[in-house]
């Protein structure tokens, strides 16, 4: 499985990558929303972990700028922002799921195999 991981912390892309590969993911990274767009065309992700609060492009923007190249995307946003209305605002954008940074890898796996599975 492909999965595009976008965060501006690098220590947040290197922990998805060891967490991920470990469990047999091909991981590729972006640093910001308009890195994402770039790669998501490169490589075709089955799944995108999208955080929200980045420079250059911001996450919804993103989701949104993703989702209207490619209506079957498939993206669950990853964001430490806890702010009321942010999950529904992620969800309208078009994103498959949200989940609040610290998360369970445990939680985090579910949610990509519970997405994947459909």
């Amino acid at each position: 499985m492909r999965l595009l991981v976008v965060d501006d912390a690098p220590q947040m892309l290197k922990a998805f990558r060891d967490i991920l590969e470990v469990h047999g993911c091909e991981v590729y990274e972006a640093a910001n929303g308009e890195e994402a767009l770039i790669k998501y065309s490169e490589v075709k992700p089955d799944i995108v972990l999208m955080d929200i609060l980045m420079p250059r492009l911001d996450g919804i923007s993103a989701t949104k700028k993703i989702l209207q190249d490619d209506p079957s995307a498939k993206i669950i946003v990853i964001s430490a922002v806890g702010k009321s209305g942010l999950e529904n605002e992620c969800l309208v954008a078009g994103a498959k799921g949200f989940i609040e940074k610290p998360f369970k890898i445990k939680d985090l796996l579910n949610s990509i195999n519970s997405l994947v599975k459909g």
